[in-house]
């Protein structure tokens, strides 16, 4: 029974660490929303710096239990905007913007917290259960 318990601890930890990784993502992501640069392939004498590269969490289950998080680059990661107020925009008006939803960055705020509050819950179930199994007397 012990060991059944450490393997629903060990199985919530690597809920906990995805979790956490998906709230870092969505806030980087939300932090540079607005993190615009020039087009790709655009002459950029001033060398002002590129529009942020968006990311997101890849989540696979793990064989014997828990899952694995990895973060990658959103594909495309900038779409064109007009803008020609931009000091880097092109000829035509229109610079690179980061390729993010801020709604979908919300729904992924909203699954980190509740899967870190689930996973949470496991953890403190399972110290419950191994408190109670050390109170055992015969």
């Amino acid at each position: 029974m012990t060991d059944s318990m450490n393997i629903a601890s060990t199985i919530a930890v690597s809920g906990l660490n995805a979790a956490s990784l998906r709230l870092q993502v969505a806030a980087s992501n939300i932090a540079n929303a607005l993190s615009d640069g020039p087009l790709p392939g655009v002459s950029n004498p001033e060398n002002f710096p590129a529009a942020y590269t968006p990311m997101r969490v890849n989540q696979t289950d793990v064989v014997g239990g828990g899952t694995s998080a990895t973060v990658s680059s959103v594909s495309p990661a900038t779409v064109s905007t007009f803008d020609p107020g931009a000091p880097f925009a092109n000829t035509d008006g229109f610079v690179a913007s980061p390729n993010i939803d801020l709604a979908n960055e919300m729904i992924q705020l909203l699954i980190a917290r509740i899967n870190y509050a689930a996973n949470a819950h496991v953890i403190r179930v399972d110290a419950q259960m191994s408190a109670a199994l050390l109170n055992i007397t015969v």
